[in-house]
């Protein structure tokens, strides 16, 4: 899937209410692939969640020949073996001062070491070991014969035992959202102890509010409060899942806080059967823009959904959510849909729509499930899919009433708003 990311201005110009727009087959659309600003790849594509890439070379040489001062395991070094060699260097004059720390950890801490006597080398205390799947910083500084100061900043890995679990966690740290974000973690293991995972991860928020988890498998966890958030709250999410064993053996690595910002209230109402969407500011009416949602035959879900991602541009082939033609090609494959957000990871977008005829919007439902917007090829800031777009976070809301289909499912991307607040703390490992 190729896809541009939701660009970063926000215009302010005057909308108005954009009548008929619209007419003819309108192929909605489901993404393949991963991607996107947002939640998590898992809540965001059918494909599952993309794990990080790369492979380690731990116990690497270090820095290149013109390095003045030469470290061991190279900079950005993985998988380095607790025990293996650590040592800075320098081929002439002196080391003046060497700092090796743990870093992004509750619990950073100074590797103990010494430089040797004739001053070319650093090296940890004898029998020291570092820790397993751990971040460390190596600052060294040297000064060479004529007494010029160099110095050199690095960092490096250690092992992540095979047995060992980590969470992702939605939204990202320092980001604004929308009031209706739920933070929601996937743990790259399945959890069977979720009572001890669930108490290490703590969600606090200013103003206070209760807030509660609800598992979803064995690999996700949601955590969020009874209502949408109040604009302006801050929240703090405290992750504290080092040494905490999740399944037999399988213990957790991480000490990690997130905070983010809840931004300003924006519930966006999908009549599926009007063929229109009224758009809400904090409760005041922005704008009611016509719409054309999925076909009889293809519908979209009824139910309160979260925005997720953002793209500016976006592929969407109907192949990688079940829509083929005879010959197993799909029955839709747009290289280019403008100004698309995702509202489930099943496939549901809301986005810009230049190939219909402009009488559609506002009068017929003729999509495969998502909900279209007017838009030009290439997408249009003064459209009513670019004005929209402009205006969207990741956790806004986006309810869709009087379509023939079911609710959406409360796992289906951040779908959990469907349900009731008893029915959420029920699904908590803690009750």
């Amino acid at each position: 899937m190729r896809h541009v990311l939701k660009r970063a201005g926000l215009g302010v110009a005057a909308v108005a209410a954009w009548a008929g727009v619209m007419a003819g087959a309108a192929g909605c659309t489901a993404v393949g692939g991963t991607g996107g600003t947002g939640a998590p790849g898992s809540l965001g594509s059918p494909g599952g969640h993309a794990s990080p890439g790369g492979q380690g070379g731990g116990g690497a040489k270090g820095g290149s020949s013109d390095d003045t001062i030469q470290v061991t395991p190279r900079n950005g070094a993985e998988n380095v073996a607790p025990d293996g060699r650590l040592e800075v260097r320098v081929p002439g004059g002196r080391l003046e001062s060497v700092q090796v720390r743990r870093i992004e950890d509750a619990r950073p801490a100074e590797v103990p070491g010494s430089v040797s006597r004739d001053g070319l080398s650093w090296r940890p205390e004898p029998g020291t070991r570092l820790a397993l799947a751990a971040k460390y910083s190596v600052d060294a500084v040297a000064l060479d014969g004529r007494g010029r100061r160099s110095a050199r900043h690095t960092t490096f890995t250690t092992l992540v035992p095979e047995h060992r679990f980590i969470g992702y966690v939605a939204p990202e740290h320092r980001s604004t959202v929308g009031t209706g974000m739920i933070v929601s973690f996937r743990f790259n293991r399945p959890v069977k102890n979720r009572a001890a995972v669930e108490r290490a991860v703590r969600v606090t928020a200013d103003p206070p509010v209760e807030v509660a988890g609800h598992w979803f498998g064995a690999k996700r966890l949601d955590l969020r409060p009874e209502s949408y958030w109040a604009p302006g709250t801050e929240v703090t999410v405290d992750l504290r899942l080092r040494d905490v064993e999740a399944a037999p053996g399988v213990y957790g690595i991480q000490h990690r806080t997130v905070r983010f910002t809840i931004g300003r209230s924006q519930i966006s109402r999908v009549d599926a059967e009007a063929h229109t969407m009224e758009v809400r500011r904090d409760g005041r009416l922005l704008a009611k823009l016509p719409v054309t949602a999925g076909a009889p035959k293809t519908t979209t879900y009824n139910g309160r959904m979260v925005v997720t991602e953002l793209f500016e541009v976006t592929r969407m082939n109907g192949a990688t959510v079940g829509f083929k033609d005879a010959d197993g090609k799909g029955e839709y494959d747009i290289k280019d849909v403008p100004h698309a957000m995702r509202l489930t990871a099943s496939g549901t977008f809301l986005h810009g729509n230049y190939w219909a005829e402009p009488s559609t919007f506002g009068s017929a439902n003729v999509s495969h499930g998502c909900v279209g917007l007017r838009d030009v090829k290439g997408g249009g800031a003064d459209t009513p899919a670019g004005w929209f777009f402009d205006r969207t976070l990741i956790g806004d809301v986006v309810e869709v009433v009087n379509s023939r289909d079911r609710k959406v499912a409360p796992d289906n991307g951040l779908g959990g708003w469907n349900m009731g607040w008893e029915q959420w703390k029920d699904g908590s490992a803690l009750r």
